[in-house]
């Protein structure tokens, strides 16, 4: 090894050996080394560059996802309130009429809630082997029960086999005994819960005597609700077919004679900062873009380039999406962002007006396309998706760009470690030839010194003589 021998200078002739083979390994490996470290660099910026790309454009497609969630639309023209959410709640979708409608909710819809006759207790009182079947709906579920089974084994099995079907069971122990307690998330009249078999029978509409099987409380029901006078029954406590859209979330009975009062308006707030998150989310995009593919001058007056500049694939990225932006939606009235008030800036951003956005929902009356034009079919979200998919997709074109960087990087980490070898061999090779020159040198200095004292000596004498 190279570190086995390392005299800075010789001592047979004062050689600077370390210098001269360091120099002389440099001079070898020197272009080498900067063609490796250059490539490193560029390599790793490239990396980074496509890395920062990807999380941007994950970042807008998740906005855009959360502004297009179903369950919590953010772009709908009207908004329903309540004025008493602990008896019912309210939703409006597009298709809603403003209004204001008095809602009196009689009674919540019920489910069944049934139980067995009473048994000495769950453990040990043994339940027969056979079907056990449970009917709900006119829709029979048959529970096949093994050999050696109990109360306790039985409602387990139940859980275990119907609770994907909204079936649930479990052991009561009260004075007369243990019962085998059933019940269902279905509501709605007729939707009683019976029970055949193995000495478990239940009549669901019929009530629990003191040691008999039954209803516990009472029968399953519909909700009846009161809007403006009119009588609706609704076998669920969310009622969506009784007010053109409008959606009802019953959730408490309302005291005698008591009205709640539900109020639909136009939803320009909500829609403004709808349309406005998604126009921030689409400029932190569009900066994020800029700063990886600018171009600038440091201090020193050099131009420093992004990660990204010039970057083919990136061009085409952002004329994809930039592309989404002009084109002409598939609605009646409102087809373009513009009429929105939203136009593109200079520098590629998005400037949202709200004096046009304003007059777009006051006096044209567009509120109720707006959701289209963001969420509909081939709406801008649609797409913009389809627009970035090519690109940031797990098998998009980014995707194959970084795998091929980081093949790039694995070879050039191979040529360094090939190239540290040769330096440390041709480092190790040189000092043994110089440290070899060295002893030489040495050698002959001494057989000069000796020759010249064997000179000396012969002078001196002859001077005597």
């Amino acid at each position: 090894m190279a570190s086995a021998i390392t005299p800075s200078e010789g001592l047979g002739s004062g050689l600077k050996i370390t210098e001269i083979v360091s120099a002389l390994v440099k001079s070898d490996t020197a272009a080498k080394q900067a063609q490796i470290t250059r490539q490193t660099a560029n390599n790793a910026a490239y990396i980074s560059g496509v890395g920062a790309l990807r999380s941007a454009l994950t970042a807008f497609t998740d906005a855009m996802s959360k502004l297009n969630d179903k369950t919590a639309p953010s772009f709908n023209a009207f908004a329903a309130t309540s004025s008493s959410e602990s008896i019912v709640k309210a939703s409006a979708s597009n298709t809603a009429v403003a209004g204001t409608y008095g809602v009196e909710v009689k009674n919540l819809a019920t489910s069944s809630k049934v139980a067995s006759q009473a048994f000495k207790d769950g453990t040990s009182v043994t339940i027969p082997e056979g079907d056990l079947v449970i009917t709900q709906n006119k829709k029979e579920y048959t529970i096949k029960v093994g050999a050696g089974a109990t109360l306790q084994s039985v409602r387990d099995q139940i859980n275990k086999e119907l609770g994907a079907s909204g079936f649930s069971a479990n052991i009561v122990t009260g004075e007369e005994g243990a019962r085998l307690v059933l019940g269902s998330t279905a509501t709605g009249a007729e939707s009683d819960i019976s029970v055949d078999g193995l000495g478990l029978d239940i009549d669901g509409t019929k009530p629990m005597a003191t040691n008999g099987a039954g209803y516990i409380t009472d029968i399953a029901k519909d909700a009846v609700v009161l809007i403006d006078g009119l009588e609706v029954k609704s076998a669920s406590n969310t009622v969506s077919d009784a007010i053109s859209g409008i959606t009802l979330e019953l959730t408490g009975a309302s005291a005698s004679g008591s009205v709640t009062n539900v109020t639909v308006a136009a939803n320009n707030d909500g829609l403004k900062t709808s349309v406005q998150s998604f126009v921030d989310a689409y400029n932190t995009l569009q900066k994020a873009i800029t700063t990886l593919t600018s171009t600038s001058t440091d201090e020193d007056g050099n131009t420093v380039l992004g990660s990204l500049t010039n970057d083919p694939t990136t061009r085409s990225l952002l004329a994809s999406v930039r592309g989404v932006l002009t084109e002409v939606g598939a609605g009646d009235r409102l087809t373009t962002l513009s009429q929105l008030g939203i136009n593109t800036q200079k520098d590629g951003t998005l400037e949202f007006s709200s004096t046009k956005f304003t007059a777009a929902m006051d006096d044209k009356k567009l509120g109720g396309e707006v959701q289209s034009l963001f969420t509909g079919a081939d709406g801008i979200f649609e797409r913009m998706n389809k627009a970035i998919d090519p690109y940031n997709a797990t098998d998009g074109s980014l995707a194959s760009r970084k795998a091929s960087l980081d093949k790039i990087a694995k070879n050039l980490d191979d040529q360094q470690t090939a190239l540290d070898r040769r330096t440390e061999s041709l480092t190790e090779s040189l000092t043994k030839k110089y440290v070899a020159l060295d002893t030489a040198l040495g050698k002959m200095k001494a057989q000069a010194d000796q020759i010249t004292s064997i000179f000396e000596a012969i002078n001196a004498q002859a001077k005597k003589s």
